[in-house]
């Protein structure tokens, strides 16, 4: 039994400020805060076939460093084979298993921990009349990050009325967006039950519902209909909740130790270059518009961020991990624990986050695969 995408499990970071150069090595200030990300998994065999094990089921994410935030692998219970970078630019590191494949009633596990050292973090100077307009879009970035892609579907005849008529002759990048951002937030609610798969940006739409990376993903739609370039960022959030959530009929399960999972867009405006859009989770709720991007989950030192997602298919393959560990009786087992190391130091300025359309707890529940940021890897549903 050949095994077509692989479930290894996310694990957090990387920039709004994206595609960043890594940071240079540097002692923790006495404004960082210090956290040590710990995750385990095991893939088990329960049914009569043959897993063979991919290299996808063998890589887990390197933390990419930025200006914001310095990630280290520190420990793996297996050794590290190799390192590189998926589609998406995003570090990876393939591990070495003891066995190729597992056998009927065989089952494999494995850890890896990091340290993460999360700097002070505010988005200012935003202000919607100091915006670019939309011939002040590098070319180069429009061609990379506006075109379409199977979860961006710009061609989408009811997505493409559905932008021009919000963004109209308006040419200031920063106004577009902002359109945008209240259409979602007046017509797409948060669920109150989560679907175990993401959503296409049509079925957002037309459903008038998502969780945080669903909308995200019809706002990149929107926003690349335009010509604005955009793209999906993920990460993880420090909360104080444990929560133990099982998807797909038991065959996906996480363990949650004061740790939350977030998917938001990055949107490039001109002068400021990329800044993130939250359509979800807001510090101190979205009480005006600009609030989405100056007051993003992502401003606080609480966040790790992951992962960029800009090539690779995000919907398509969790439904087909979903499918595949369903029929073929295989189950994934994933613990997540997040711990803060100087509590101290801890920014209560913005200690108390608070999510537009949805509670607070909604937050931790929201674990369920959606993500594959490079080839035969599904990740983490985000909150």
């Amino acid at each position: 039994m050949k095994r077509r995408v692989a479930t290894s499990a996310i694990l957090l970071l990387l920039s709004a400020l994206a595609l960043l150069p890594p940071a240079p090595a540097s002692e923790p200030g006495p404004q960082d805060l210090v956290f040590t990300i710990r995750m385990s998994i095991t893939y088990s065999n329960r049914g009569v076939g043959t897993w063979s094990l991919t290299e996808g089921d063998r890589t887990v994410e390197l933390f990419m460093n930025t200006t914001w935030q310095e990630v280290h692998l520190v420990n793996q219970t297996l050794p590290v084979e190799a390192t590189k970078t998926d589609e998406d630019g995003n570090p990876v590191a393939v591990l070495r298993f003891p066995t190729p494949e597992l056998r009927p009633n065989e089952a494999i596990s494995f850890d890896v921990t990091y340290q993460a050292v999360s700097r002070p973090r505010l988005i200012q100077g935003v202000v919607e009349g100091a915006s670019g307009d939309l011939s002040q879009i590098p070319e180069g970035l429009r061609r990379e990050f506006s075109g379409a892609g199977e979860d961006w579907l710009v061609d989408d005849p009811a997505l493409r009325g559905l932008a021009r008529s919000l963004a109209g002759d308006e040419a200031r990048v920063l106004t577009i967006v902002l359109r945008f951002v209240d259409w979602i937030r007046g017509n797409i609610r948060y669920p109150s039950q989560l679907s175990d798969v993401p959503q296409y940006p049509n079925e957002t739409y037309l459903r008038r519902q998502g969780d945080c990376d669903d909308q995200a993903i019809l706002l990149i739609t929107l926003c690349r209909i335009c010509g604005i370039p955009a793209h999906l960022q993920l990460g993880c959030i420090y909360v104080q909740e444990t929560e133990r959530p099982t998807y797909w009929g038991g065959h996906l399960t996480y363990t949650l130790r004061r740790i939350a999972w977030h998917g938001w867009a990055v949107v490039y405006v001109p002068p400021w270059g990329w800044l993130p859009v939250d359509l979800t989770y807001v510090w101190g709720g979205l009480r005006q518009r600009l609030d989405a991007i100056t007051r993003a989950a992502v401003t606080s030192q609480r966040v790790v961020q992951d992962a960029n997602v800009t090539r690779t298919a995000y919907v398509a393959p969790a439904r087909e991990e979903m499918a595949f560990l369903q029929e073929n009786d295989l189950y994934v087992s994933v613990e997540y624990e997040m711990i803060l190391e100087n509590p101290e130091a801890l920014d209560q300025g913005r200690s108390g986050l608070l999510t537009v359309g949805m509670a607070v707890t909604a937050a931790v529940v929201v674990t369920v695969v959606s993500v594959i940021l490079f080839r035969d890897r599904v990740r983490v549903r985000r909150p």
